[in-house]
């Protein structure tokens, strides 16, 4: 495989392990080694979470209180430098709230940028950033 079918495929499971709620599956994704101490999170409204153990704690919350969530990308661009990429993307996002009578499915936006290292030959997350966007509205409106 290319090292960008290789990055696309890091990626993709990223989002894989996000909506299965599987921890294993996120932990084996995030930079270890020398990368630990530096890996970095920012879901969308959170502070800075610093540190492999600190950013997959928060990961083991966000799936414990997430009944439901499904990924749609959009305009997704990767760029490799070496063994460093860039993955921005625009993440369109269902989620259910169990809340409710119907269960009701919320929408969203998050723009992401995902940066990888490459160690040992894979791709291994080692920044996530989302920041949501808000609604727009519309011209007609204001």
């Amino acid at each position: 495989m290319s090292t960008v079918t290789d990055l696309e495929a890091a990626n993709a499971e990223f989002y894989v392990a996000f909506e299965q709620a599987d921890l294993d599956r996120m932990s084996a994704l995030w930079a270890d080694g020398p990368y630990a101490a530096t890996a970095t999170c920012v879901h969308p409204g959170w502070p800075m979470l610093r540190g492999r153990d600190e950013v997959l704690r928060s990961w083991a919350l966000i799936m414990a209180n997430t009944p439901y969530i499904q990924f749609v990308l959009t305009d997704v661009m990767t760029e490799v430098h070496g063994d460093q990429a860039v993955v921005t993307c625009s993440e369109n996002i269902l989620t259910a709230d169990e809340e409710t009578e119907t269960g009701f499915l919320a929408g969203g936006s998050v723009v992401t940028t995902n940066i990888f290292v490459r160690a040992d030959g894979q791709w291994r997350l080692w920044l996530h950033h989302g920041s949501p966007v808000l609604n727009q509205i519309e011209d007609d409106e204001v």
